[in-house]
């Protein structure tokens, strides 16, 4: 092991994977790699430290997965190191999410180890953010990974492969090649589980490891130290105009109700380059499964900012479309709230759920001042209990300042607020009279005057990311 020991860290050092101290949560396939790494940790080679193991039972292979599990747990109990098993039917969840096995095992393993270490890190005492896990990826994972993506079409950061560390994610064995793993297990006597699938051509990252990468070793035997230095070279550019493309991403779109909205005015005076990546960074804050998101489906996106009608349909079960002013990527299957009808007490509040919530507070008569969310209205003119619901169909009102009644339909239209959307908008009534189209516009009959006694102000407050259990 004293060859793979060197290597891993090396690897360790060179990129600051491991803190001193910092409780390890071993991520433990029963594979060869992620046993090789499991004894370097047990044999103190990245000093002392606390360790566990995670091994996840995929439910995929029958028999199979039963054997790797108890594999994994006695490995862990020669070595006296404690393990947790998970046992989790990841075919039927990667169904439930429209996902490829792939996709989701790596979901699903992650969300685990994630859950493990914050609760491990609590008994411990210590921070969540001072554990890592570690993965046992190699540098010919790292190596199939650049090929398969190559293959697919992708950008510079795709290209850049699996990074040395995410978050709490690290990978000590990332530089060192795979054969390097084997010999040294084979040196040590050590056992480790197969998965017959990674044999099966059929699977893409099989072939590239059975008849690509082969090829690449004959023309250069040397590719993998140098592609390994081509991938780093990318990653640093590549983080360096992230860091660029988050802030673009978070001043030009927004994030409501779970789907990310473009200003396509705004990113229209990005340079392509950077439109990209702006846009791919949006969309995978919020749809981390849409892993899948090919340079193609990216370059679709950026074509769509441009494009009144654009409509597409994007992997992980998204959907992209232009609204007016915005583009917008969501669930393709999403539907957006729906006002349920409430009292409004004056004063008071309505909570309308993840349509946020309408506030009524005593308001200065005087004081008409306001924006399309917040409103005065005259108190006296209400005859009845106020209530809020959605646009009913036939709605109509007299806005204020017109002398003849509209279309509740035809006033968010020219709001250019979509029909999908418009179920969203709150309608306050006064029995069968409308009092205000929130966010749009005020009826004239309930305007504040020189008469006026008692005025109220209408707030409504929009649901956000961060508030909306707010309002539930």
């Amino acid at each position: 092991m004293d060859v793979l020991a060197d290597c891993a860290r090396a690897t360790v050092a060179r990129h600051g994977l491991l803190p001193v101290g910092a409780p390890v949560l071993v991520m433990l396939s029963g594979g060869g790699d992620s046993i090789a790494l499991l004894h370097l940790f047990s044999a103190g080679a990245f000093g002392e430290r606390p360790l566990r193991a995670l091994h996840v039972n995929h439910l995929l292979r029958g028999d199979e997965s039963e054997a790797d599990e108890t594999f994994a747990t006695q490995t862990c109990e020669r070595l006296g190191v404690e393990v947790r098993v998970v046992r989790y039917d990841v075919s039927a969840f990667a169904d439930q999410g429209g996902l490829n096995l792939e996709d989701a095992g790596r979901i699903v393993r992650y969300r685990f180890a994630d859950e493990e270490l914050d609760s491990w890190c609590a008994e411990l005492g210590c921070r969540p953010a001072e554990g890592r896990i570690a993965v046992a990826h190699t540098l010919d994972d790292r190596v199939e990974t650049f090929f398969m993506r190559a293959v697919s079409g992708a950008g510079a950061g795709a290209l850049s492969s699996i990074a040395h560390s995410r978050g709490r994610i690290v990978r000590p064995l990332i530089e060192c090649e795979r054969k390097a793993v084997r010999e040294a297990l084979a040196a040590e006597g050590l056992a480790w589980r197969e998965d017959p699938s990674n044999e099966d051509t059929a699977r893409m990252r099989a072939h590239v490891r059975a008849r690509m990468v082969p090829v690449a070793e004959r023309l250069n035997p040397g590719f993998r130290a140098a592609l390994a230095r081509t991938m780093d070279l990318l990653a640093d550019e590549d983080a360096l105009l992230s860091r660029m493309a988050s802030g673009f991403a978070r001043d030009f779109a927004d994030v409501t109700a779970g789907e990310v909205r473009f200003n396509r005015e705004l990113m229209r005076t990005l340079d392509r380059a950077m439109a990209r990546r702006a846009v791919r960074t949006a969309v995978l804050d919020v749809f981390p499964a849409a892993s899948r998101l090919e340079s193609a489906h990216v370059e679709a996106l950026v074509d769509g900012l441009a494009d009144d009608s654009f409509s597409r349909d994007l992997p992980g079960g998204l959907r992209a479309f232009t609204e007016y002013a915005t583009l917008v990527v969501s669930h393709s299957d999403a539907e957006l709230a729906r006002v349920a009808p409430c009292l409004l007490t004056l004063p008071g509040h309505a909570r309308l759920g993840a349509a946020g919530g309408i506030v009524a507070s005593v308001a200065d008569s005087a004081d008409t001042s306001g924006e399309p969310d917040s409103v005065v209205i005259d108190a006296g003119a209400v005859g009845s209990e106020l209530t809020v619901d959605a646009v009913r169909p036939g709605d109509r009102m007299r806005p204020l300042g017109m002398t003849g009644s509209r279309k509740l339909s035809d006033l968010l239209a020219d709001a250019k607020i979509p029909r999908r959307a418009r179920g969203a908008v709150p309608v306050v009534r006064d029995g069968e009279r409308i009092v205000w189209l929130a966010g749009v516009r005020l009826s004239d009959e309930y305007r504040v005057t020189r008469d006026t006694t008692r005025a109220v102000r209408l707030t409504w407050q929009r649901v956000t990311e961060d508030d909306s259990e707010e309002w539930e």
